[in-house]
């Protein structure tokens, strides 16, 4: 990865709206609500973090909750790539485990201050596996 890529992308970026859309048509997701919270860093030396969650989680209290917390945020890190406007991160941290030793796949449109991410299709562990993508976009924090 070129020093250019690298700062075409990084700093951090404040989610501002994230939907899922799925392969079969249905109608969109919103797993974290209409206004979700969340944070994307991306290092000049290749290592990222995402952060995103539904607002105003409750605290759990029980097992189910806390099922319910798991299924209302996303977190993952890992050493990433840049390839024109491809990212690839090599996941070695994660909210779910079986996400751990894969390869996270986005397409970015860079414009400005903001910056459009769609993820690749995978299974959607908040829609019971169905297949879909994210459509996520954020700000740049100043």
């Amino acid at each position: 990865m070129s020093t250019d890529e690298r700062l075409q992308l990084a700093g951090v970026w404040k989610v501002i709206s994230q939907k899922i859309e799925f392969q079969d048509g249905g109608p969109p997701g919103a797993p974290y609500g209409d206004n979700p919270d969340g944070y994307l860093i991306l290092t000049t030396q290749g290592r990222m973090m995402a952060f995103v969650a539904r607002k105003g989680r409750p605290i759990p209290g029980s097992d189910a909750e806390a099922a319910a917390a798991f299924r209302s945020m996303i977190a993952y890190t890992g050493r990433y790539t840049v390839a024109g406007d491809t990212w690839s991160t090599r996941v070695d941290g994660a909210w779910n485990p079986a996400w751990i030793g894969t390869e996270q796949v986005r397409h970015f449109k860079l414009d400005g201050d903001r910056l459009d991410v769609v993820t690749m299709w995978q299974p959607q562990v908040n829609f019971g596996g169905r297949i879909g993508r994210a459509i996520v976009s954020w700000e740049r924090v100043k």
